[in-house]
C-alpha cells in the first residue's frame, strides 16, 4: 500500500517538469466562469461544480474483458450524480475565448498554477487548431499570443515552456496534414513538436503518417496518445515505427505484449503517465498499470494531463504515486530527472535545467 516514508513536503518541493498537459484542460474554473459570463454562455451549474463533476462514463466492457490488468466493469463509487463530459467542457472553454489577451491569460495562469502548486520548472502544453471565432488572429497570431504567456511566466517564475500542436485523431489524415502544413509554414521557437490527441478508438495512428513525416522533416519533435483506449500494444509500436515518435503519452496497454514491453525498456522510451483521468472508473486500473510498467523497468514521467478539469496537480500526481502506487522517493526523484531528459528544450537549455534539478535535489536530500 502506501510508502509512508515519502513525506509529502519532499514531493511538493521536488522540482518537476510536465510534458503532457492540454492547454484547455488547465483553465481555472474562476477564469472560465468569468469568460462564460462575458460571452453570455449559460452553464447548467456553477463553473466550479461543473469542473468538480467532470466524469466520462465507462466504455463498452466487452472490449476490456480480458486485459492483463483487470479493468473495472462498472461505475466507480465516487461518480457524481450529474456528470459532465470532458469534451463538452473543453468545447465550452474553447468557445468563450475571444481574443489574443484571453489566450495569453490562460497560458500565463497555467504556468502560474504549475509553479505555485507543484514547483514545476518546465511545462510543455498542447494546443488545438485555431477556433472559428479567432480566425482573424490566424495561426501565427494565435501562437504568438500563447508565446507571450510563456514569456511572462519565464520572467515572473523563472520557468521555461514549449508548445505542441495537437492533431485531433477524430479527423481525417488530410485534415491533419493540412494542419501540420500550417504549423511548419510559420515556425516559432516555442513550438517544439506535435501530438496526437482525442480518444484512441477514434483514429488509428497510421492514418496520420504523412502529417508526422512532414513534422519530422521540419525538425519538430513528435509524440502521440497511444495504447490508452485500445487494449493492445500495437498502436505504440506504430507510433514509434511509422510516426517516428520521440516519446509516447500514456501507453498502459503495452503491458498486453511482453515483447513490446521488452523493446520499450531496452530503448528507454519515455512514457508520460497520469494517475488521474476523467474516466473515474478507470483510475484504479491506471494506477495498477503504472505500477506494472515500473516493475517492468519502463521509463515513466508523471504528468498532469488536464489539471484544471480533473481536477489535479502535478504534485498531486506525485503524491498518488507515493501513497497509492507505492513508488519510493528515490524512484520518484529519478522520474523527475527523466522528465528533464525527455523534454523538448534545446540541448544547452536542457543541460542547464538538469544541472539546476540536480543541485536542488541534493539540497533537498541534505
Amino acid at each position: 500500500m502506501a510508502d509512508a516514508l515519502v513525506p509529502h513536503a519532499y514531493l511538493d518541493a521536488l522540482p518537476k517538469v510536465d510534458l503532457h498537459c492540454h492547454l484547455l484542460g488547465t483553465v481555472r474554473s474562476a477564469t472560465f466562469a468569468e469568460l462564460a459570463r462575458r460571452e453570455g454562455l449559460e452553464l447548467p451549474a456553477p463553473a466550479e461544480r461543473v469542473f468538480a463533476d467532470i466524469n466520462s462514463r465507462p466504455p463498452d466492457p466487452d472490449l476490456y474483458r480480458n486485459t492483463r490488468i483487470p479493468m473495472p466493469q462498472g461505475p466507480s463509487p465516487d461518480e457524481p450524480e450529474v456528470s459532465y463530459s470532458l469534451f463538452q467542457v473543453s468545447t465550452w472553454i474553447r468557445d468563450v475565448l475571444r481574443d489574443a489577451d484571453d489566450l495569453t491569460r490562460i497560458v500565463y495562469e497555467a504556468f502560474e498554477d504549475a509553479h505555485r502548486r507543484s514547483n514545476t520548472r518546465h511545462l510543455e502544453f498542447s494546443f488545438d487548431m485555431v477556433p472559428e471565432q479567432l480566425v482573424s488572429l490566424g495561426y501565427a497570431g494565435t501562437v504568438e499570443a500563447y508565446a507571450e504567456g510563456i514569456r511572462m511566466a519565464e520572467r515572473d517564475f523563472g520557468m521555461t515552456g514549449r508548445m505542441l500542436a495537437a492533431i485531433d485523431r477524430s479527423g481525417t489524415g488530410e485534415q491533419a496534414l493540412e494542419w501540420i502544413r500550417t504549423v511548419v509554414a510559420s515556425p516559432h521557437p516555442y513550438v517544439a513538436g506535435i501530438g496526437l490527441d482525442n480518444l484512441e478508438t477514434a483514429g488509428p495512428p497510421e492514418r496520420f503518417a504523412e502529417a508526422y513525416a512532414l513534422a519530422g522533416q521540419a525538425g519538430l519533435k513528435r509524440t502521440a496518445h497511444t495504447s490508452e483506449h485500445v487494449p493492445a500494444a500495437r498502436n505504440a509500436v506504430t507510433c514509434l515505427d511509422v510516426l517516428g515518435c520521440d516519446r509516447l503519452d500514456h501507453g498502459y496497454f503495452v503491458l498486453e505484449d511482453d515483447a513490446v514491453v521488452a523493446r520499450m525498456r531496452d530503448e528507454g522510451i519515455a512514457f508520460t503517465v497520469a494517475s488521474t483521468t476523467s474516466r473515474r472508473s478507470w483510475r484504479p486500473w491506471r494506477r495498477a498499470s503504472i505500477r506494472a510498467m515500473l516493475d517492468a523497468g519502463l521509463n515513466l514521467v508523471p504528468a498532469s494531463d488536464d489539471p484544471g478539469l480533473f481536477p489535479t496537480t502535478l504534485a498531486t500526481e506525485y503524491r498518488i504515486l507515493a501513497d497509492q502506487v507505492a513508488v519510493s522517493s528515490e524512484k520518484l526523484t529519478s522520474m523527475a530527472l527523466a522528465g528533464v531528459d525527455a523534454c523538448w528544450l534545446p540541448a544547452d537549455e536542457k543541460a542547464r535545467l538538469r544541472t539546476r534539478f540536480e543541485a536542488e535535489i541534493a539540497e533537498l536530500q541534505h
